[in-house]
């Protein structure tokens, strides 16, 4: 029965492609997807999405005895990461173009290497579109992390950039034929700030404003360029610690980041860079500390500032080389902090700084691309002194690499 409720669902948003909306508009669905199957090899235990496939850093050492415990290789294979999505055109209603996407993929359900992948949202989202103006109201991704370097790793090049769907409503109005200017309004929900609670999008909740980005993209020719600048402010607490007096903390970061992209026949090449204060909402290494404790029981906050580059190069159709750099600073904190210091849930706050080498090649056959990357991803960790107050390790620094060797295959359809 269920099968058959599927298939005649199917049937009907397949032959609604073919039917008059109201106004005589003829709404169109374009089904895309892809079949992507990734094998991958570590040779040490690291922070990892979902699966092992979205990798973020390798993990420091872990010392028992004279053994490193950390210092074992993984190996893991999976399609999980298929997709399936629709494009919707062809409305319109009072001058304005209406369009949507709605796209997902089988990446929820599993922990660690256990479990059967679910179908989660991806994007979910619409646009109207008028006299150069575009307004889009949905789950999409952040204007920050849109632009993303030509690797096929699942991760796009995090957290050496931001990557973040999230929910928002953006505002693009052309300036010019060649500029653009960008203002939107964002929210939290998968991608998360950190805080007394851990990971959770509570503390932009009871902060009461949406997070805020304004910026401006210039195209021409084979060129793209984009500034742009974030602001986010969040109430880590509104209760004190017993939970019997409202309290009046607040953190408010502001994140600039600089985008550009050219290309030329064959040849590409991006470069993307963002000064973060915190930005672990974005996926990257930051988070903020307690910087003081006040007499009406709030706190005040400092967040850790952070700079995170990466530059990604592309030659070739059938054959295609990429060659992929990035590299992370932690510069710590302006003010002391006297109390916890929370950062992201996908790295740790002993980082001192981060580096990226990724080659890969890919062999497209039409609709059909195999892939082969290798990635070294060097992080050096330190321990906090009794001089380390600005949230920045700074003694014991030592550098801890992870090798990984990718293999992927995948269908387009």
């Amino acid at each position: 029965m269920t099968k058959k409720i599927f298939a005649a669902a199917l049937l009907a948003v397949t032959l609604a492609g073919g039917l008059s909306a109201q106004d005589n508009n003829t709404v169109q669905f374009k089904w895309y997807g892809f079949i992507r199957n990734y094998a991958v090899m570590d040779t040490r235990e690291s922070v990892y999405g979902t699966e092992d496939f979205f990798y973020y850093v390798p993990k420091d050492r872990k010392i028992a005895g004279s053994e490193d415990l950390n210092a074992a290789s993984t190996f893991a294979f999976a399609a999980l990461t298929s997709r399936l999505g629709v494009d919707v055109t062809g409305y319109q209603v009072n001058g304005w173009k209406v369009a949507g996407k709605l796209e997902g993929d089988f990446y929820a359900g599993v922990s660690g290497v256990t479990g059967t992948a679910l179908f989660r949202l991806r994007q979910a989202f619409m646009t109207l579109s008028k006299d150069g103006m575009t307004i889009k109201a949905g789950q999409a991704w952040h204007p920050m992390a849109a632009d993303m370097p030509h690797v096929f790793s699942l991760n796009t090049g995090a957290p050496f950039g931001p990557f973040s769907r999230t929910p928002e409503v953006v505002l693009d109005g052309k300036i010019s034929d060649s500029v653009t200017l960008t203002a939107a309004a964002i929210w939290q929900m998968q991608y998360t700030s950190a805080g007394p609670e851990g990971a959770s999008a509570n503390y932009i909740k009871y902060g009461g404003v949406p997070e805020i980005y304004l910026g401006l993209s210039y195209k021409k020719g084979g060129f793209t360029g984009r500034v742009g600048v974030d602001m986010l402010s969040i109430k880590p607490r509104h209760l004190d610690a017993a939970g019997t007096k409202k309290v009046s903390d607040r953190i408010t970061t502001f994140s600039p980041f600089l985008y550009a992209e050219y290309t030329k026949d064959l040849f590409s090449v991006k470069a993307k860079t963002i000064f973060a204060q915190a930005g672990e909402h974005m996926n990257l290494n930051g988070g903020y500390g307690v910087s003081g404790i006040n007499t009406d029981g709030s706190w005040t906050y400092a967040p850790t500032r952070n700079s995170s580059s990466w530059i990604s190069l592309s030659y070739g159709k059938k054959v295609q080389a990429v060659l992929f750099g990035g590299y992370v600073r932690n510069f710590g904190t302006a003010k002391e902090v006297v109390g916890d210091l929370y950062f992201s849930k996908n790295s740790f706050s002993n980082m001192n700084r981060m580096f990226r080498i990724t080659p890969e090649i890919i062999y497209n056959m039409g609709k059909v691309a195999l892939g082969l990357e290798y990635e070294l991803t060097g992080i050096q960790y330190g321990t906090f002194g009794a001089n380390d107050k600005f949230g920045l390790a700074t003694e014991d620094l030592h550098w801890i690499c992870n090798n990984r060797i990718q293999l992927m295959l995948k269908y387009t359809f």
